[in-house]
């Protein structure tokens, strides 16, 4: 099944960031924001100023993705997929995950190594052996280089300019009509150059044999995927519009799922039932997303007061938070950090609640023992920084600059940090340096205009020479290349 060729795509799609409070400075968008700790300060929601077709949906209308980041369940998934692909023979640390907010089931590989999943597919998914399955055959994909043709294509494109072209895809699917896609994509004003994505039966039938593989080595019972197959597979007689996007972009055939089964007769572990610490960590999961995205009335009745499982209580805990109702959610989350001390996102989770609720001192020292507790995740010490920037001492801004600076060299940077280093430096009026920050946190959304303002800034104010001034030269030549595109795509 070929999803069409997609055309042109111009300048970076505009989005905004998500974060608490108030946007910090002009120029920044504000928006209601995604309850949760998931989307961090590095949620990113991408604000498509176009229309796209929604799968069960026969009409157009004006939305967005949302990039969800949560430290907690991106460890989770992270541990049930290290195994599969260094079974794969891939490094880990090579491979993205990352969590789109979308009630459908659906997850794929695009631009390379890295691995999208619904929060749909998420919650549907019934244990943990079905949702490693899915990553399993994903990786085996990443492990054939089915997608090797669109790697010269998509080398330059950034995640979110990712995203905004697969929106396109989606439209065409949903409406069996390639000019739709071509439309959006081309709304979306994307960068120049062409991405080509195919799935085929071929290809889908080779990701089953080596999610095979992937999970006889790791020893992972091959069911959950069956039955998750097996699931989609019903969807062949609706109509395109009403199927859920991984039955399209997924093809299915007897043959595939008869093949599985054959397999899952023979092998050793297809009885074998996943670790009580794979499980717990799996309802974890489903009640973080499920309290998060859905209304309080929802999760309380799916994890009543009669349910006192950690998942249950956690539930409850967001549930009341979002409500909002500290007073209930605080001592319901104090409970759970009584009984789990070490945990550091019951801690990270306590530190968003008090500061969105105007208590920077309180949320300081909890994100401060989280970070303790894990110093090496990135979305943590972000967190940590940005309150340490609110708070706003000389001594903690400092700290803040220091954690905003450790975070990016762990691979964290987006917009939203760049901007939150500029607005550090300028507290301390190294102004040359703040330019610097915001002129990468400009050039990430897309504003070519204002990057190339403060970069033009920043080589005018840094020492002649030193090492920013040479990242300011060569980020005010990647804006002037970027400007040439927009301007030629637009002829």
């Amino acid at each position: 099944m070929v999803l069409n060729v997609l055309k042109r795509l111009l300048t970076p799609v505009s989005f905004v960031i998500l974060f608490r409070r108030k946007a910090v400075s002009q120029g920044v968008q504000r928006v209601d924001r995604f309850h949760s700790p998931m989307r961090r300060l590095c949620s990113v929601a991408l604000i498509v100023a176009l229309a796209w077709m929604m799968p069960n949906s026969t009409a157009f209308a004006q939305g967005g993705q949302t990039i969800i980041r949560d430290a907690e369940i991106e460890g989770i998934i992270r541990a049930y997929s290290t195994p599969l692909f260094v079974a794969a023979g891939l490094d880990p640390k090579s491979v993205n995950i990352r969590l789109i907010q979308d009630s459908t089931l659906n997850a794929f590989v695009a631009g390379g190594r890295n691995i999208f999943i619904h929060t749909g597919l998420l919650l549907a998914s019934k244990d943990p052996n079905a949702l490693i399955g899915v990553i399993a055959h994903e990786t085996g994909h990443i492990e054939g280089g089915h997608l090797s043709r669109t790697r010269n294509a998509i080398e330059g494109a950034s995640m979110v300019q990712l995203i905004g072209t697969l929106l396109g895809v989606a439209a065409a699917v949903g409406s069996g009509r390639s000019d739709v896609g071509q439309a959006v994509i081309m709304g979306s004003q994307s960068a120049g150059q062409r991405i080509f994505m195919k799935y085929s039966q071929t290809q889908e039938s080779a990701a089953d044999q080596a999610a095979m593989r992937l999970l006889e080595e790791t020893e992972r019972s091959a069911r959950g995927l069956e039955g998750f197959l097996s699931q989609l597979g019903d969807q062949e007689i609706l109509n395109p519009r009403l199927q859920d996007p991984y039955a399209q972009t997924h093809p299915l055939s007897r043959e595939r799922i008869d093949t599985l089964r054959a397999y899952i007769a023979t092998s050793p572990y297809s009885d074998k039932p996943p670790s009580n610490e794979d499980v717990e960590a799996h309802a974890i999961m489903v009640a973080k997303l499920f309290a998060f995205i859905n209304p309080f009335i929802q999760t309380m009745r799916k994890y009543p007061e009669t349910d006192q499982s950690f998942a249950a209580r956690y539930a409850r805990v967001i549930a009341h938070y979002r409500k909002p109702d500290l007073k209930t959610a605080l001592p319901l989350l104090d409970e759970l950090i009584h009984e789990m001390p070490r945990n550091p996102f019951l801690l990270e989770l306590k530190g968003q609640m008090l500061f969105e609720h105007a208590r920077p001192q309180e949320a300081l020292e909890a994100y401060r023992k989280s970070y303790e507790l894990l110093p090496d995740e990135p979305l943590i010490i972000m967190e940590l920084a940005r309150v340490e920037l609110e708070v706003g001492t000389p001594e903690l801004i400092d700290q803040s600059i220091e954690h905003l600076s450790i975070a990016h060299h762990l691979g964290a940077a987006n917009a939203f940090s760049w901007r939150q280093l500029g607005i550090a430096y300028g507290r301390k009026g190294e102004m040359g340096l703040s330019s610097l920050a915001l002129a990468e946190s400009e050039y990430r959304t897309g504003q070519l205009a204002n990057a190339q303002y403060h970069a033009g800034r920043a080589v005018s104010l840094l020492k002649t020479g030193s090492r920013e001034h040479l990242q300011a030269q060569d980020l005010e030549e990647a804006i002037k290349v970027a400007m040439a595109r927009r301007a030629a795509a637009k002829k």
